[in-house]
């Protein structure tokens, strides 16, 4: 975990796991990240169909944020993969904004089975008791599930892309290395030298695997993830064979610096990275 997510937080709350997914899940921040910051951006539901879902994965009902443009049909999919405090609002925000952008974007709580992570006030408990929990494979047998779910609800998963930020910035260079199906990704300050789970392998282990291309969105001053970790992946991808990867690191740049509702928040580097994002899933082919 990254020092920025740890400090300064307090005892966790006790909440029940049920009531908080059913009545939580997109809406609200996560304990751990109040107060928000007055910058917080908020997009609106205008001319979107936008709410929470659920996604069947097996016998197991996830619960899920989706977004999409108001009458879509054969959007391409854009899987959103949240940072340790689940699918709160920020997250939903995001979706919002793919969509804006024609997307069916789907943030599925990833987290659920473990915990309500949105619970926890203190980050060091929940990634004791709720992300080391939630290993590679559960993830991504969550994530195909969300994928079938898209191409039920008016998605062309033809056209697959996911991105993510911290846990979730590591999980979509996963899932890419997993779904050869996927399209892009873009993995916005995720660890790539250091797993969650006991046992998952990393990023920089994992590279042959990594075949679509991926845009990692990196901040040079973010303590958690040395540049030379970055430098690492790059020649390991490089020597796989996966030329159209990019890794992009902002100067005098923290952890979390998309994150408009924290004080990591730097808006020139964000609106850098959004603008990138956008541009990398249309040039291959996630539009």
């Amino acid at each position: 975990m990254l020092k920025d997510d740890i400090d300064s937080l307090a005892p966790s709350r006790d909440f029940s796991r049920r009531s908080f997914v059913q009545t939580t899940v997109g809406s609200g921040f996560a304990a751990a990240v109040l107060p928000v910051s007055a910058q917080t951006l908020t997009t609106d539901t205008a001319g979107l169909e936008a709410g929470s879902i659920v996604i069947p994965v097996g016998e197991f009902s996830m619960p899920a944020y989706r977004a999409q443009p108001a009458g879509g049909k054969n959007l391409p999919v854009v899987l959103v993969a949240s940072e340790i405090f689940g699918v709160h609002e920020h997250i939903a925000d995001v979706c919002r904004r793919f969509a804006k952008a024609g997307y069916l974007a789907i943030a599925p709580e990833l987290f659920v089975r473990q915990g309500n992570a949105g619970a926890y006030t203190e980050a060091g408990k929940l990634i004791a008791e709720v992300v080391s929990k939630a290993g590679d494979a559960q993830v991504m047998a969550d994530l195909d599930a969300t994928v079938a779910w898209a191409a039920a609800h008016g998605g062309d998963t033809g056209r697959l892309g996911i991105t993510g930020f911290c846990w979730g910035g590591r999980t979509t260079w996963r899932y890419v290395a997993h779904n050869p199906r996927v399209k892009a990704g873009v993995a916005w300050y995720g660890p790539v030298a250091r797993s969650y789970h006991p046992g998952d392998k990393t990023i920089v282990e994992l590279a042959a695997s990594i075949k679509a291309p991926v845009l990692g969105l990196y901040g040079a001053a973010d303590g958690g993830i040395p540049v030379d970790t970055l430098t690492q992946l790059e020649a390991a991808l490089k020597a796989a064979g996966n030329l159209k990867s990019e890794v992009v690191v902002y100067p005098d740049t923290p952890h979390a610096f998309y994150a408009d509702y924290r004080p990591s928040y730097r808006k020139a580097a964000a609106d850098d990275g959004w603008a990138r994002c956008l541009a990398w899933f249309r040039k291959n082919g996630v539009a």
